[in-house]
């Protein structure tokens, strides 16, 4: 990978002329346990700082998936009225909310300081702080141990992910259950999910590795399942050893399907690099082929996983504008190659013959959205998992 901007280090109109630090994104297997990991760590009070952008509840397809979660662990668990959970990295509060409603005592711990404003205002109690072992001893003093310790897409994220490990244990009752959802590396490779590779991400998680790991922190590994959700992921229950629940044969049967698949080899990385550097080479010889013929091209979403396209199929200077239905992103530049965010409005004001989806998870849903501009005859490129091009002749009756 390129050096590449931080994923969601959009700028306003007076930052355009000013140049953004870039930083190694490159993945690194380690042949001694078989986890994949970032080696370059982004001080990460830089991305998620106060006004760090993403928010849960602005994702109908997230919100529906975490109401759905919550659910799944309350029938499983079945905690008794007013027990403790606590969420780590619980943006707006979005998924404590559904424990709230069901009667449970909920504590949030985020530092973003925006997002847990948020929160607050919507009745989540929330620290806005980064999980450690004195955070957990002082959520243990005010609050008593938890009953559910949940971590959606924030275990990939430290880079003292054993202090993590550690506190969430802390923080644990006897009987206590962490629940745990991350981007699973099969997907990640079958699917060619490139843009679930950015600095926060520090961690491409493997049922083999993490299994090892959290048992090196006197945590089990007693039940895993997978589902589509960002392309992909992997929702992982753990207890303190010698917990309650007895293991399911889900988690040997994921190991023995990453054992079948060579997961574990790090040639099976390589050929994924080789996948993409083809990728790269088509998607630039297609938009070149567009830019000879006097076409005009652009992009849809504003979405950090397509910082990591933009630099890793080097297509920065290729777009002319991206356009996205947040309010919050337009009006701002791309990180590093400062390429104007508009209104939604502008794929039909200005009417580019070709529009790439950056927004790669809600593919579908934009196609669907803008049958439109298709039918009038512009064209969508995907890349993912393989690269197309999207005629009104391809879509699907409406």
């Amino acid at each position: 990978m390129p050096p590449t901007a931080i994923a969601d280090a959009y700028v306003g109109p007076g930052q355009v002329g000013e140049s953004q630090a870039r930083y190694p994104l490159d993945l690194y297997f380690c042949r001694d346990c078989t986890h994949v990991q970032l080696l370059d760590v982004v001080d990460p009070r830089l991305m998620f700082k106060s006004d760090y952008t993403y928010a849960t509840g602005s994702s109908a397809g997230i919100v529906r998936h975490f109401g759905e979660h919550a659910r799944t662990l309350l029938e499983r668990e079945q905690p008794e009225p007013g027990a403790l959970v606590v969420d780590v990295g619980s943006n707006d509060g979005t998924f404590l909310r559904f424990f709230k409603d069901a009667g449970m005592t909920v504590l949030g711990v985020d530092p973003a300081t925006e997002l847990a404003r948020r929160a607050e205002e919507s009745g989540v109690e929330t620290l806005t702080e980064f999980l450690s072992a004195g955070v957990a001893r002082r959520i243990l003093a005010s609050h008593g141990p938890a009953r559910i310790v949940t971590a959606n897409n924030v275990f990939a994220h430290a880079d003292d992910l054993a202090g993590m490990a550690e506190s969430i244990r802390l923080l644990l009752r006897p009987d206590g259950v962490f629940a745990f959802e991350v981007s699973y590396l099969l997907d990640i490779v079958d699917r060619m999910l490139l843009g679930t590779i950015f600095h926060e991400h520090l961690s491409y998680h493997t049922v083999k590795p993490l299994r090892r790991f959290l048992a090196r922190h006197d945590l089990e590994l007693f039940d895993v399942t997978r589902n589509t959700i960002q392309g992909g992921s992997l929702i992982g229950l753990a207890q303190r050893v010698g917990g309650p629940r007895p293991v399911s044969d889900r988690v040997t049967e994921l190991v023995r399907l990453e054992e079948d698949r060579r997961l574990h080899d790090p040639e099976t990385l390589r050929q994924f690099d080789r996948r993409i550097d083809r990728m790269k080479d088509e998607v630039k010889g297609l938009f070149a082929d567009i830019q000879r013929k006097g076409g005009t091209a652009a992009g849809f979403g504003a979405a950090r996983g397509g910082t990591t396209l933009l630099y890793r199929l080097d297509i920065g200077d290729a777009l002319r504008f991206i356009v996205d239905d947040s309010p919050a992103k337009q009006g701002l530049f791309t990180p590093g190659h400062h390429i104007p965010v508009l209104p939604t409005a502008a794929l039909y004001e200005r009417r580019p013959d070709y529009v790439f989806i950056l927004a790669w998870v809600h593919a579908k849903a934009i196609q669907q959205n803008h049958r439109r501009y298709v039918e009038e005859g512009g064209r969508f490129v995907l890349a993912h998992p393989d690269v197309r091009v999207v005629a009104a002749a391809d879509l699907p009756p409406s």
